[in-house]
């Protein structure tokens, strides 16, 4: 097949989406597939994989999202000789994808990644959050009846659609990660994880609770520190770790400092994809306080370097997180997070308990059974659009 990966943002901004499509478009290549990726913005980028096509677009403040006018005509003409156009983001690209679908007949496949609702709020908050998620719950709705399948990489983000008005049937396809990088950094030399854990400012005697993702409002970073603030104060050798860069850095920064955390509380900065399973393997367990989530592959990846993982009860991470099984599930309440930290912080039992069921929970996320889900669907849309002609 000849996919084109359609999207808003791409490298060299890290995100959970550019990370998901760099790591489909690999496995589906290795499978035979020819893939391309058309996204916006950077245009002086150097990349570092084949067929990445980018057209002009205008940054969003830091968001990562990228404002287009259109796809030029190298890119259109390239786009329409496509089997099937998979669309990532349901705005810029989303319509672009859709006129296509309409001009040439090209079957559409959009995968829903992101709480759209809760981020308005977050980055729109002049507007009134019941007519922000009106909006967002209208567009979805009029959007996805515009392409030929849905995918939703949760069944909880599944019902979300739902009660968006969203009809007809929604593929459920897991967002998928390349486990051995992951298990490799796990099972290495344990000298290894003592110089990571050395270069991060930890002790071999602390107890390292780790975040990975964007320092944003939307993951609710701040109400992940003022949690951790309050157990730190009877629980010594616990740690916060932030691996990731964003808006709110400097806020933490000046929290932890005002609270007297910054000797328990490291930043890290932004780290390299191919960083991530040596920081991840140096810690002890993992900690997010989003409910912005629609399967974060953040969660994924912990598991499978073995970390129990603590989230919120939410669409997205009560799909990940099996509680008491892979890691624990907390209500959205900042007394009920505390006391699930605290257990991960004193109980060593439990956390190796924990980080059995985390890797065997990881298998179910592996790429390569995911990637043939999802090749699937590709599959089953080119099938109806070519019945459909003939009819």
């Amino acid at each position: 097949m000849r996919i084109a990966m359609l999207a808003d943002m791409y490298k060299p901004h890290t995100s959970g989406v550019t990370n998901h499509i760099s790591l489909n478009k690999a496995a589906l290549e290795a499978l035979g597939h020819e893939v391309w990726v058309f996204c916006f913005g950077d245009l002086d980028y150097a990349d570092d994989e084949p067929r990445v096509v980018r057209c002009p677009g205008v940054p969003y403040g830091d968001t990562g999202y990228r404002f287009g006018l259109g796809y030029d005509r190298r890119a259109l003409e390239l786009l329409r000789t496509m089997d099937v156009l998979h669309v990532h983001h349901p705005f810029m690209s989303g319509r672009f994808a859709a006129r296509i679908r309409r001009s040439y007949g090209v079957p559409v496949v959009f995968t829903n990644h992101t709480r759209y609702d809760l981020y308005a709020h977050v980055y729109a908050r002049f507007v009134p959050r019941l007519l922000s998620r009106w909006y967002v719950a209208r567009y979805l709705r009029r959007f996805c009846a515009s392409v030929d399948a849905v995918i939703s990489p949760s069944a909880g983000i599944r019902d979300v659609l739902r009660s968006f008005g969203v009809k007809g049937d929604i593929d459920v396809v897991p967002n998928g990660i390349d486990l051995a990088p992951f298990r490799a950094a796990m099972q290495g030399n344990p000298q290894d994880r003592q110089t990571m854990r050395s270069q991060l400012g930890l002790s071999a005697e602390d107890v390292a609770l780790c975040y990975l993702g964007r320092l944003g409002g939307e993951k609710r970073t701040m109400w992940l520190l003022g949690t951790f603030g309050v157990i730190a104060k009877r629980n010594p050798l616990a740690s916060l770790v932030f691996l990731g860069d964003g808006p709110e850095r400097e806020r933490l920064e000046r929290t932890a400092r005002a609270n007297g955390l910054q000797e328990r509380v490291v930043f890290a900065g932004a780290v390299r994809y191919a960083d991530v399973p040596t920081h991840l393997a140096a810690c002890d367990a993992y900690v997010s306080a989003s409910i912005s989530e629609v399967h974060p592959l953040t969660i994924s990846e912990a598991m499978a370097s073995g970390l129990p993982c603590l989230g919120v009860l939410s669409p997205g991470v009560a799909d990940s997180i099996q509680h008491e099984v892979s890691g624990l599930l907390a209500e959205d309440d900042p007394v009920a997070f505390a006391d699930a930290m605290t257990r991960l912080v004193v109980d060593a039992q439990l956390r190796s308990r924990l980080a059995a069921g985390a890797r065997q929970r990881a298998e179910d996320f592996d790429i390569n059974r995911t990637v043939g889900k999802l090749a699937a669907v590709y599959e089953r849309v080119i099938r109806q659009r070519q019945g459909a002609e003939r009819a």
